[in-house]
C-alpha cells in the first residue's frame, strides 16, 4: 500500500541551542550543509547553533538557523526514504522549508533568503518597541473582536497566528500588547503571555519588507514543485512559482492559518512527519488530529520515524 504523508516544518519559537548538533556530529551530509550555509551567509552556523549566544533569538539569525536544521533533517530522511509527500506545510518561516522539501527552492538559496527576510523584518520594526503574545482559552472570534476594538482606540494589535483551538498569537506594539493582557484576562482568557520575539510578525507593521522580499523571491524560486505546498495565507494548496511569489509576499503581513490548514486536508493524509527541532507542531496537532505524527530532529527520532513509515507502508 502507498502511504500519504504530510511534511511539516516549524517556524520561529522552535529554536534552541544545540539543535542539529547530533546530525552534525554523525553525518557528513549535515556537516557539509552547515559549512556551505556558513559560506553563503558569512557567519559560522556551527557556532550559532551549538554555542550559547544571544544571536539565536534575533530574527535575522533565528530564521536561517531553523530552516537549515529543518532542511538537514529532511535531506537525511529523503536520502534514506525518497517518498513524495501528499503536501508540505510550514508554520510561518517553515513555509520556506516546505518549499525546499518539494524542490521549489534550493536549500542554500533558502537559507540566504530567510536571512534577508529576517533582516527586512527587523528593519521594518526598527525604532518601534514591538512584540507578540499568546492568548489561551478564547474563541478566535472573541480575540478578533477584542483586537478590532483596541485598534478602534488607536492601539496597534492584530491576531496573527491561528495555532490551535484556544491558542492564538497576537502581534503589535509592545505597550499596546501589555495593556491587552488585562483585557484578554477580563474576557476569561486562561492565559495571556508576552513571547520572547524581536519582531511583530504577520501584521501591517512589516509592510515595508514586502517588495524587497519579493525581488529576492523572484530570483530564487523555481517552477519545479514535486508536490503542492499549503499556503499560510489561504490554507489552500499551490504548486507554481507565480502563486508562490504572491502568497509568500503577502505572508509577511497576513495571519498564519495553521490550524485551518491541518483541518482542510487531515482526511486526505495518513500521517504527519515534522522535520526540525522541538516537535512544536506535534504539540499543536494533538488538539487537531488523531493521525500519527512523527518528528525528525536527531538520529534517534530519524531512525524511529523511518521504522514507523516502513511499517505503515
Amino acid at each position: 500500500m502507498s502511504i500519504k504523508c504530510a511534511f511539516l516544518f516549524p517556524g520561529q519559537g522552535s529554536q534552541a541551542t544545540g539543535m542539529g548538533e547530533d546530525f552534525y556530529n554523525h553525518s557528513e551530509v549535515a556537516k557539509a550543509m552547515i559549512e556551505e550555509a556558513s559560506k553563503r551567509c558569512g557567519f559560522d552556523f556551527a557556532e550559532l547553533l551549538f554555542v550559547p549566544n544571544d544571536r539565536l533569538e534575533k530574527t535575522q539569525f533565528t530564521q536561517p538557523a531553523i530552516l537549515l536544521v529543518s532542511a538537514i533533517a529532511h535531506q537525511l530522511f529523503a536520502n534514506e526514504m525518497p517518498i513524495k509527500p501528499y503536501y508540505a506545510l510550514g508554520h510561518s518561516l517553515g513555509e520556506f522549508s516546505a518549499l525546499v522539501s518539494v524542490g521549489a527552492m534550493d536549500a542554500m538559496d533558502a537559507v540566504e533568503l530567510v536571512h534577508l527576510r529576517g533582516k527586512l523584518m527587523a528593519q521594518a520594526c526598527e525604532g518601534q518597541d514591538v512584540g507578540m503574545l499568546v492568548a489561551l482559552g478564547l474563541e478566535d472570534e472573541t480575540v478578533e473582536e477584542i483586537c478590532a476594538a483596541q485598534r478602534g482606540l488607536g492601539k496597534r494589535v492584530w491576531a496573527v497566528n491561528y495555532n490551535a483551538d484556544g491558542q492564538i498569537v497576537i502581534a503589535g506594539i509592545k505597550s499596546d500588547l501589555k495593556e491587552l493582557v488585562e483585557v484578554l484576562k477580563a474576557h476569561k482568557a486562561k492565559r495571556a503571555m508576552l513571547l520572547n520575539m524581536s519582531v511583530a510578525s504577520h501584521c501591517p507593521l512589516l509592510d515595508s519588507a514586502k517588495e524587497p522580499l519579493k525581488a529576492k523571491l523572484t530570483e530564487v524560486l523555481k517552477d519545479e514543485f514535486t508536490a503542492p505546498v499549503v499556503s499560510n495565507v489561504t490554507a489552500k494548496m499551490y504548486q507554481t512559482k507565480e502563486e508562490a511569489l504572491g502568497l509568500l509576499t503577502d505572508q509577511l503581513t497576513s495571519p498564519v492559518l495553521y490550524k485551518q490548514s491541518i483541518a482542510a486536508f487531515d482526511d486526505e493524509v495518513d500521517c504527519y512527519i515534522e522535520f526540525g527541532h522541538g516537535g512544536v507542531l506535534k504539540g499543536l496537532n494533538k488538539r487537531a488530529t488523531a493521525k500519527p505524527h512523527f518528528v525528525v530532529s536527531d538520529r534517534a527520532s530519524f531512525e524511529d520515524t523511518i521504522a514507523h513509515i516502513k511499517a505503515l507502508r
